[in-house]
């Protein structure tokens, strides 16, 4: 008998943009209304949300659109890495794949000509080295930062 098991995550992001109790409501029942979160709660305190989820039916991304949608920001970095290894579409899946699978990482897109790959991801939830773990594990190879520094979402939302 094949018995598909779920999947399921608790994370806590990092809520920007929050001013009071109220926002955190608000949050929390965006939160609550994508498919798959099993539970969600927000302490305007710390501005973290803590959701469960199920990984099968929705994703980091849902999650973060939904913060979004409600008029907030979850707090990411961009990160550009050299990718060594790839030679076909196929390749750029996989890896694309992988990464966008990795625990913190909101969206993540490959370029076959530069051999780079571009992250968004959660900086609490997964680092560099998460990373270089994931290529390595389908495998590829991380060999370095192409932009050194990791642009923090955040910090450019507050300083607007």
């Amino acid at each position: 008998m094949d018995i598909k098991t779920k999947s399921v995550l608790t994370i806590n992001l990092p809520v920007a943009g929050m001013s009071c109790a109220s926002c955190a409501s608000t949050v929390e029942k965006a939160l609550k209304h994508v498919k798959g979160v099993l539970q969600a709660s927000v302490n305007y305190a710390t501005h973290q949300a803590m959701v469960e989820y199920n990984t099968d039916s929705t994703s980091l991304s849902a999650l973060v659109q939904s913060v979004k949608s409600a008029g907030y920001e979850v707090a990411t970095a961009k990160l550009t890495l050299k990718i060594e290894g790839m030679h076909c579409a196929s390749c750029v899946n996989r890896v694309e794949k992988a990464l966008q699978k990795s625990p913190g990482v909101v969206t993540a897109s490959v370029n076959l000509s530069l051999e780079e790959a571009y992250v968004y991801f959660i900086p609490e939830l997964v680092t560099i080295s998460d990373l270089k773990s994931v290529t390595k594990d389908i495998g590829y190879v991380l060999i370095e930062t192409t932009d050194g520094e990791i642009e923090d979402q955040d910090e450019k939302h507050k300083q607007a």
